[in-house]
């Protein structure tokens, strides 16, 4: 390992307005460069020459340099990035699950921000923010024409001052602003319970620096008070990931000791790894191995208990670690839907004291070889998200439909059979289905949750999962199918 792990990265998708995305965190002195392109560099300079001295106005050089190095990087894959000072300063923060912003998880759609969700008990939450919106504004800069850091950087700022945020609730056809006042977000990451006598629950909604330590408190309050558990529900649904040790850690308590989790592989010799479950692999610093402790505590109960593991298509990247680390040891069964398939791990490299390169260095695989780029886990059960089918899922962008999206790797994406064009034909009949059913039940209940929260009693996915447990028939889904990466047609 030696600094591989020094500091444990990021392997996540999506972006928070506290820029958390991607990454393994790596230092790395590079001791030779290729041959530079030199005709090529020449153009380059001379077109920067040209603007700056034939542009209608005068333009800053930092930011034309900045701009172009941020175009060149954005153009590799979606999770390559350029971090100027604030961005890089921003991400740092971001690892530690605490930032100062309005509490959103965003992507981007049609050039604004779309709200993925909100972060449970933020400030956007108490507003009413809600999945789907649309920001078009922030403060009175039009959101159109940013790109995503630019909005989160808007967003953000010290604590107890307000920002001005204008909505498009797309459902309701209308716009309005909504005042936020902007404090830490502490995001909580795990929650567990008791489901029923001898069924636990524990969901994961992403994997920080203290994930792993309140995994393992929670789990060992649970076992002190029901020693006598059959079964676990591992809840990783709609979780984009994280850290890289904290995947690895999970997955050690409930694996063999030093079986494989994950391997990377890519062009540099550094890139080619394998993470064990064992504390040199998870450990950031010597003492205290919150998993030893967890092992302890129950006795090893975690190694042997039978466990389901809950995924759906916003399950990504080191959910997927953990997934398809605990579905090829046999550890686990899979249910749900088919991952979000982000199957590369981003490496970040400083560029001098406050800018760093978010660049992708490598694919991960599960122990058994598998390679889970823009193809994701797929379920042993395939389970629709409520008792009346698969209402909203369809709607929810997967690795494969971006832009720009690294290939396999492994299984070379080939044109749709005939039998798989029909299933997709399907899926856009489903997806429109879904988009006027969402409609449909916004106008009815206005602000609203239109699906049941994750652990409630009426979560129809953790219901099929503890019959799953106890050896009961379970509600299978008659629609969902695996989704393969097409060949783009030419």
């Amino acid at each position: 390992m030696g600094q591989k792990l020094k500091i444990a990265g990021w392997v996540a998708v999506g972006a928070l307005a506290g820029a958390l995305t991607t990454v393994q965190l790596q230092a790395v002195a590079r001791g030779s460069l290729a041959p530079l392109p030199l005709e090529e560099l020449q153009q380059f300079a001379a077109v920067f020459g040209m603007v700056k001295s034939d542009y209608v106005e005068p333009i800053d050089e930092k930011k034309l340099i900045t701009d172009a190095i941020s175009g060149m990087v954005s153009s590799l894959d979606p999770h390559s990035q350029y971090f100027d000072k604030k961005s890089f300063k921003e991400f740092r923060e971001g690892t530690s699950g605490r930032f100062v912003g309005v509490g959103i998880e965003i992507t981007m759609e049609d050039g604004l921000v779309k709200v993925v969700s909100p972060i449970e008990g933020s400030p956007a939450y108490r507003a009413g923010l809600k999945t789907n919106d649309l920001i078009t504004k922030i403060d009175d800069t039009p959101v159109k024409g940013l790109t995503i850091n630019d909005a989160v950087k808007r967003m953000r700022g010290e604590p107890s001052t307000k920002v001005q945020l204008t909505i498009f609730r797309k459902d309701e056809n209308r716009s309005f602003p909504v005042t936020i006042t902007r404090e830490e977000i502490k995001t909580q990451s795990v929650k567990a319970k008791l489901v029923e006598p001898g069924y636990a629950w524990v969901r994961v909604s992403q994997f920080q620096e203290r994930t792993v330590e309140d995994f393992t408190r929670k789990l060992e309050d649970i076992y002190k008070e029901n020693p006598g558990l059959k079964g676990l529900v591992l809840d990783l649904r709609n979780d984009p990931g994280g850290l890289l040790d904290a995947a690895v850690a999970i997955s050690a308590a409930f694996l063999p000791d030093n079986a494989t989790v994950v391997t990377t592989n890519g062009q540099l010799e550094e890139s080619k790894s394998i993470y064990k479950a064992a504390p040199e692999y998870y450990l950031r610093r010597s003492g205290n191995d919150p998993i030893r402790r967890l092992n302890e505590v129950s006795k090893g109960a975690f190694k042997k208990l039978p466990i389901v593991v809950l995924v759906n298509e916003g399950s990504a990247s080191a959910s997927e670690i953990v997934a398809g680390a605990l579905q090829d040891h046999k550890r686990a069964t899979i249910l749900g839907s088919q991952t979000f398939g982000k199957g590369s791990v981003q490496t970040v490299r400083p560029l001098g004291p406050d800018t760093g390169l978010k660049i992708t260095t490598a694919r991960y695989y599960t122990p058994s070889g598998r390679s889970i780029q823009a193809k994701g886990i797929v379920p042993d059960v395939w389970v629709d998200e409520t008792e009346e089918g698969n209402l909203f899922a369809a709607l929810r962008t997967r690795e494969a439909d971006l832009e720009k999206h690294l290939g396999n790797g492994q299984d070379e994406a080939k044109p749709l059979s005939e039998a798989d064009k029909a299933a997709e034909k399907q899926r856009e009949q489903e997806r429109e289905a879904a988009r006027l059913r969402l409609e449909e039940e916004a106008r009815k209940n206005p602000g609203g949750r239109l699906l049941p929260e994750f652990g409630s009693e009426k979560d129809f996915q953790l219901q099929q999962a503890i019959k799953q447990l106890k050896g009961q028939p379970v509600q299978v889904s008659k629609t969902l199918s695996e989704r393969k990466e097409a060949k783009p047609e030419e």
